[in-house]
């Protein structure tokens, strides 16, 4: 099941990842190519590294958190901006959270905190581009999601999805491939994980689509296969140059293979799990997403997204913070930080946590934050991250960043840095027209472990 929400400003979200920002942002074709010539010319070539990582999780949290009262606590700031909640020590030297946090105090000492994150996009659509495809958006050309860019550039076994995103609980923020082209579009993931009591057992997840109905088997599927090629052989004659059929094509292969093997079936199948990893992710959609999202990664799958909304808090945000979303995002960041170093998988696997943007260092009369991109943070954590390590710091407001600043450009191009990717690399548009990855991003070399 998809879920279709408009934010505090009546968008669909969704329509933003499809047609790109709104062309107030100033930026023509022209502008976005000179831009590019730019960045190719003072990024040079880097050099592929030695990959660290195999995949990534994103956990989204849309709507926009206030990080100042999660990771960047202000608690000698004045009563209209410290907020509510105390700060606690962690398990990484002189870095504290807040006190709704204490699983993720406890693993403090596994993860890097991003705290001079900033941009300047305040507003829910563009600034979900801007964080999810690491490029500044522009209604002149959509670019691709993070993700879509792993599922292009990084080999994936046959069989498995290389990009997957939660499709009832994405809430429109997962990304799509944009110039790339369907064939790199996420594989949707549907289902809540749990049982018909929502309880922590039992369940699983299905690939949209991507069942056998019936007494339909493998056998038949391959010969309905084979009847289609031999039509579109018949067809060789005619233009097949449309990027829409060719990415089709390739979406139609991927799941193919899918189908015939059951790597992802077994990685969805939560029913597989012991019921106490069930239960230390917690029984929500978010904690059985962030399971299986574990479990797809070490199935092959290069990119992971699992969304949690509900941080759009204007009114009521200490309340929120509280009672809803605070815990559940400190036992599942948690839970999945601890699983995968548990199981050897933190160094090979990142795992991101972040939203589009921060909130209003003020606080509102409705005992709200309001959208604020000039400072925020995101925890990272595994492959090829520090451990323990607090990046940046921001002012003593919380207003802006203070020392280290780090744009979204700049953390999808560690992220890719530690993937292997050489951040020189070209993309190709659908004309042939060559592409940066990330047009102004650079390396942030104090992150890396």
């Amino acid at each position: 099941m998809s879920i279709t929400r408009t934010d505090c400003e009546g968008f669909h979200r969704r329509d933003f990842l499809t047609v790109g920002s709104a062309a107030a942002l100033g930026l023509t074709l022209p502008g976005v190519l000179a831009a590019e010539a730019r960045a190719a010319a003072t990024k040079g070539d880097l050099g592929a590294a030695k990959p660290k990582a195999k995949g990534v999780i994103l956990l989204w949290l849309a709507g926009g958190p206030a990080t100042i009262d999660m990771w960047d606590n202000k608690p000698d700031a004045p009563e209209g901006i410290r907020g509510e909640f105390k700060s606690i020590a962690t398990s990484a030297p002189g870095v504290q959270f807040a006190e709704t946090l204490p699983k993720m105090a406890a693993v403090a000492n596994k993860v890097s905190v991003v705290r001079s994150l900033y941009h300047t996009i305040p507003s829910h659509g563009p600034a979900t581009v801007f964080m999810t495809t690491g490029n500044k958006p522009t209604a002149a050309l959509q670019y691709p999601a993070m993700g879509s860019i792993a599922a292009k550039l990084l080999k994936t076994e046959l069989g498995v999805p290389p990009y997957v995103t939660f499709s009832d609980l994405r809430n429109g923020s997962a990304g799509l491939a944009g110039y790339l082209g369907t064939g790199y579009n996420p594989f949707m993931i549907e289902g809540s994980g749990g049982g018909k009591d929502g309880a922590a057992k039992g369940g699983g997840f299905s690939v949209r689509g991507l069942t056998l109905k019936g007494t339909f088997t493998l056998d038949d599927l391959e010969k309905r296969d084979v009847l289609l090629r031999k039509f579109d052989g018949g067809f060789a004659g005619l233009d097949r140059s449309n990027e829409l059929v060719d990415g089709l094509d390739t979406f139609h292969q991927q799941a193919l293979e899918i189908l015939k093997s059951d790597k992802t079936r077994k990685a969805l199948d939560l029913g597989a799990e012991k019921a106490a990893a069930r239960e230390m992710y917690g029984p929500t959609p978010f904690g059985q997403g962030a399971l299986a999202a574990r479990r797809l990664i070490e199935s092959g799958v290069r990119f992971a997204t699992v969304s949690l909304g509900g941080w759009d808090t204007h009114g009521k945000t200490f309340e929120a913070h509280r009672t809803r979303l605070a815990p559940t995002v400190d036992q599942v960041l948690s839970a999945l930080v601890e699983d995968l170093d548990d199981r050897g998988l933190l160094d090979s696997t990142i795992v991101m946590c972040a939203g589009e943007f921060g909130r209003t260092p003020k606080i509102n009369k409705t005992a709200g934050r309001d959208h604020w991109a000039r400072s925020m943070a995101a925890v990272v954590a595994g492959g090829g991250f520090k451990r323990g390590y607090a990046h940046g710091t921001t002012d003593a407001s919380g207003t802006a960043p203070a020392t280290d600043p780090c744009t979204p450009d700049d953390l999808a191009s560690t992220i890719f840095h530690n993937l292997g990717i050489d951040l020189g690399t070209e993309l190709q548009t659908p004309t042939g027209r060559p592409m940066s990855l990330f047009r102004e991003g650079r390396l942030v070399e104090k992150l890396l472990g």
